[in-house]
């Protein structure tokens, strides 16, 4: 099968020649097993971010709902104190919260978060405002909505 190519064009020539076959499609099924197990691997840590994320936002439930309540307490400092022990009681053991009042309840509010502190004055306020009307305070408020995102919980106590 030999082909005449004598006193033909460069033009004539490539004009004779056949295009190159296509390839075969590329499958995406994985070649290997190793791919199959990443594949695995990855749906597995995928599943496991979100169900710890759905149980955090579970655990902490409770404080999304204590800070809307803050907000709408408008620095009136007997809600604020309200929701602080709502609050208290959702996250810690009903023994080790409901019987603290005065200067234990604050002492408990400071060791129970980080880098929060209370002036005298606002945890005087805080302690009063249950049984006497107080003025609005913003400071009491602003220590609640701090000890509220910073508090920590000891998981193994509930």
């Amino acid at each position: 099968m030999s082909v005449d190519v004598e006193g033909k064009s460069l033009v004539e020539l490539l004009d004779m020649l056949e295009p190159a076959p296509a390839p075969a499609p590329i499958s995406m099924a994985p070649q290997t097993l190793g791919w199959a197990v990443l594949a695995l691997l990855l749906v597995a840590a995928i599943a496991c971010g979100v169900l710890l994320y759905r149980r955090h936002r579970r655990l902490n439930a409770y404080r999304r709902s204590a800070l809307t309540d803050l907000q709408a307490a408008d620095n009136d400092v007997a809600k604020v104190a309200e929701i602080l022990r709502r609050t208290a009681l959702a996250a810690f053991p009903r023994d080790q919260v409901a019987s603290l009042h005065g200067r234990d309840w604050i002492t408990f509010l400071s060791q129970s978060a980080d880098n929060i502190s209370i002036s005298t004055s606002e945890a005087q306020a805080l302690v009063e405002a249950p049984y006497r009307t107080t003025p609005p305070n913003p400071n009491v408020t602003e220590f609640a909505r701090k000890w509220i995102k910073a508090h920590k919980v000891q998981r193994g106590l509930k």
